[in-house]
């Protein structure tokens, strides 16, 4: 640490000491900041960007022009205070630097966050030991315990000391926190120039595409409401529906278990019409919307993205040549020369790390396994409870047994989802530390991949079973499948896609609530939080009776949690993406359920990064990152699988073949789709009801539903619904794939304007850095 500290000053780093004593501990600071001659010298080098000429703001927000032009009166929009200004850039020049505006203002030049930048860069790269064993970096010292924490300051307090304050005098943190952070700005746009300015672009941009996000999901979620809305106006018109309501004792069907009884088909009236809420038109079209609505949204955000990019001056950034990992580096075996830099550093053999990625992905194949297991495990459970539900007696019971089957089912299978998620992510860190990963951005990238491969198999497995496999395996009476001598479960009264929506609504919204409680109710039930609160006790005995009234700077920020980054935060949003775009077509409250979600999710991570987090080091980004090729990957998948939730799970396809053949108000429909149990059926004695002795030959056949004749051989019509099926998926995805390329070619990434304004600004980039100044003023000067 001495010798650390030594190496710093050598750097030209100012340091100075800060001491909390009490008679038990000490706790030392060093503080750390870089002279003006340091910071011009690593502007340089690390290609911070200079301002060349002021230009007028940019407005963000799409839907702020679109009022205006309207002259609408906007309620969203508000002046925030001491906002950064916009400038055309170029890369800082030394040599050029009284070409640059401001040049002459040493205490003001540099923002606080290119400070930081610099100053972390010296204590990356500062060496404490030996080189070759890569001794280098604070982050290194820090997880050796030689430094307890590393963290930039903020901007002192984020609470208004007095109500009277002009909003100008505020700081960088109280503006945060006035006109962001706080619940009452749930409906105003998000100022994130003040954002980018405070934390940085890779915040930033997640903070933009969050926001950017929740805006695209109104939409969706006023046409979802009203597709909900109009199966419950039009319930009454369902005529299947009102068929089985009506039918009395006319379609007796088979029973469910062996030891169970029949039952008629208008004990499930009431599932039958609820299931039209998720099984009508409606649906099928609003399907296809949120089809074109996912890639849409993903084309716009390109653009978005870029017009952020050029706006924070990073659209040219490329990750430098990254150093190794401190843990890396501490535990590599060997020594090696890098070919790109030339700087021998720590290597391991890439056969070993090989070997241990395949090691490691077979770990996540078993894992996946138990997955699979303890899905197969929930079916059986759903199946037990189903019976012992219908074996009660009670008539509610026996008409409600598979509903109330698949919520207690859905709600046990939430919480191993969870418990799982937990347990995996866990083990995937180690996986990944394990594989020893040179960069953290191939680590992080690793940890990324095999989280989310994990989390997806675990959080829609269950859905994918109900939406795809469940019922298509029931077989007839004389042939059922059966799984470990139980019968394979059919779908429920109201159909597969009523179940499939008590699935999703259970999983995804159980989760955001689950999520948003520990975030916000019960914040002490993380490990960081309890850890922050460890620190802060040890300050506060540190300090005693003697704390100042005016609390110093680095203490308040000692006593913070540490910023973990943005993985969980996108990792949350995304899997919800994947639920509201995949399984739409059973779901069509999905976007709203997301965007009350969001809306609470936006503020309560602007508290957590203004308020609870130590200030993190600002990191430039270009881009969201391995995120949205995820986020595409999804948006791709969702097509295909709605395509199939329409064709196989809906009842769309066989009521439109039917009404194409035979009925155009589906008369008979219900009749139409029972098939008679076969006359050799004795496996099951109460699915044939015999009559009184003195009657003739009364013999009530039982009925199940089936496209089947009395043989339990498939019918005709069966062999022409699935064509119709299969042509209907080859249609519905050509129609759509063909309609996103034609936006993807008709919506180009990079906006016209901002096309000009990139030109625009290389051109004064490049008379900025001529040698000859009076190129300067004659493209400085205004026309005539």
């Amino acid at each position: 640490r001495d010798k650390f500290v030594q190496n710093l000053q050598s750097a030209g780093l100012l340091l100075e000491k800060e001491e909390s004593a009490s008679e038990k501990k000490t706790i030392h600071f060093l503080k750390v900041s870089a002279p003006w001659d340091v910071l011009v010298y690593y502007a340089e080098e690390l290609c911070l960007r200079a301002p060349l000429q002021a230009q007028q703001h940019l407005d963000l927000n799409t839907s702020s022009v679109v009022l205006k032009r309207l002259c609408v009166p906007n309620i969203m929009m508000e002046s925030v205070p001491n906002r950064p200004l916009d400038y055309y850039t170029c890369a800082f020049r030394k040599s050029k630097m009284n070409r640059f505006l401001g040049s002459g203002d040493q205490d003001s030049y540099f923002t606080n966050t290119q400070r930081h930048q610099v100053v972390y860069e010296i204590l990356a790269r500062t060496v404490y030991g030996k080189r070759k064993r890569t001794e280098v970096g604070v982050d290194r010292l820090v997880n050796e315990g030689a430094y307890t924490a590393a963290y930039p300051l903020h901007e002192g307090p984020f609470k208004l000391q007095s109500h009277e304050i002009h909003p100008d005098e505020l700081n960088q943190r109280q503006v945060l926190h006035h006109y962001w952070a706080r619940w009452c700005k749930w409906f105003k746009y998000q100022p994130l120039d003040h954002i980018r300015e405070y934390f940085g672009e890779k915040i930033a941009l997640y903070f933009a595409w969050l926001g950017f996000y929740t805006a695209w999901l109104l939409p969706a979620a006023i046409v979802g409401t009203l597709v909900f809305v109009s199966g419950v106006m039009s319930m009454d018109t369902n005529t299947p529906a009102e068929d089985i309501c009506s039918s009395g004792a006319k379609y007796p069907m088979c029973p469910l278990c062996k030891t169970c009884d029949a039952w008629n088909m208008s004990d499930i009236c009431t599932m039958a019409k609820l299931g039209y809420l998720f099984d009508h038109p409606g649906t099928v079209f609003f399907s296809v919307f949120m089809s074109f609505w996912a890639v849409t949204f993903l084309e716009f955000w390109k653009r978005k993205m870029a017009t952020l990019a050029h706006h924070w001056d990073c659209m040219d950034f490329h990750e430098e040549e990254e150093r190794p990992r401190p843990e890396f580096a501490a535990t590599a075996p060997t020594v090696e020369e890098n070919p790109v830099t030339g700087v021998k550093e720590p290597y391991f053999p890439e056969k070993t790390r090989l070997s241990r990625m395949f090691t490691g992905s077979m770990v996540i194949v078993l894992m996946l396994c138990v997955v699979i297991i303890f899905l197969v495990t929930v079916v059986m459970c759903r199946g037990v409870i189903s019976v012992m539900m219908y074996q009660s007696g009670s008539p509610v019971l026996r008409t409600e047994a598979g509903t109330i089957a698949n919520i207690c089912s859905s709600i046990v299978n939430l919480g191993f989802i969870l418990v799982m998620g937990q347990v995996y992510t866990a083990l995937a860190e180690q996986l990944t530390k394990w594989e020893m990963h040179r960069t953290q951005t191939q680590h992080d990238n690793a940890f990324t991949l095999k989280v989310f491969i994990f989390q997806f198999v675990n959080f829609y497995s269950s859905p994918f079973y109900v939406a795809f496999f469940k019922g298509r395996f029931v077989g007839y009476p004389t042939n059922y499948g059966t799984l470990f001598g139980m019968r394979n479960e059919d779908c429920g009264p109201g159909g597969c896609l009523i179940e499939l929506a008590e699935q999703l609504f259970i999983i995804m919204v159980g989760k955001q609530l689950i999520n948003n409680i520990q975030e916000f109710i019960i914040p002490y039930v993380r490990l960081s939080k309890v850890k922050a609160w460890r620190q802060k006790r040890t300050l506060a005995s540190v300090l005693g009776d003697d704390e100042q009234d005016e609390p110093r700077r680095w203490e308040e920020d000692y006593k913070l949690v540490p910023c973990g980054g943005l993985f969980e935060e996108y990792l949350e949003m995304v899997l919800q993406f994947g639920f509201i775009t995949i399984f739409v077509a059973a779901f069509p409250l999905a976007p709203l359920f997301a965007l009350l979600n969001n809306w609470v999710e936006i503020r309560l991570d602007a508290h957590k990064f203004v308020c609870e987090y130590r200030r993190p080091v600002a990191e430039r980004a270009q881009n969201i990152g391995v995120w949205f090729n995820i986020l595409e990957a999804l948006s791709h998948l969702s097509v295909i699988a709605n395509a199939f939730l329409i064709a196989f799970t809906s009842d769309f396809l066989p009521r439109l073949l039917y009404q194409y053949k035979f009925s155009n108000d589906l008369n008979g429909y219900v009749n139409f789709t029972l098939a008679y149990a076969p006359l050799n059926y004795t496996d099951y004695p109460r699915c044939r009801d015999y009559g009184p002795v003195d009657l003739i030959a009364k013999v009530v056949i039982s009925r199940y539903k089936a496209f089947r004749d009395n043989d339990g051989m498939y019918t005709l019509f069966y062999w022409e619904l699935l064509a119709v099926r299969l042509g209907f998926i080859i249609a519905f995805e050509h129609v759509v794939f063909f309609v996103l390329r034609a936006i993807d070619w008709i919506v180009p990434d990079v906006p016209e304007s901002l096309e000009l304004k990139i030109k625009r600004e290389r051109y004064l980039a490049k008379q900025a850095l001529a040698e000859n100044q009076e190129a300067l003023l004659q493209a400085t000067r205004p026309l005539d």
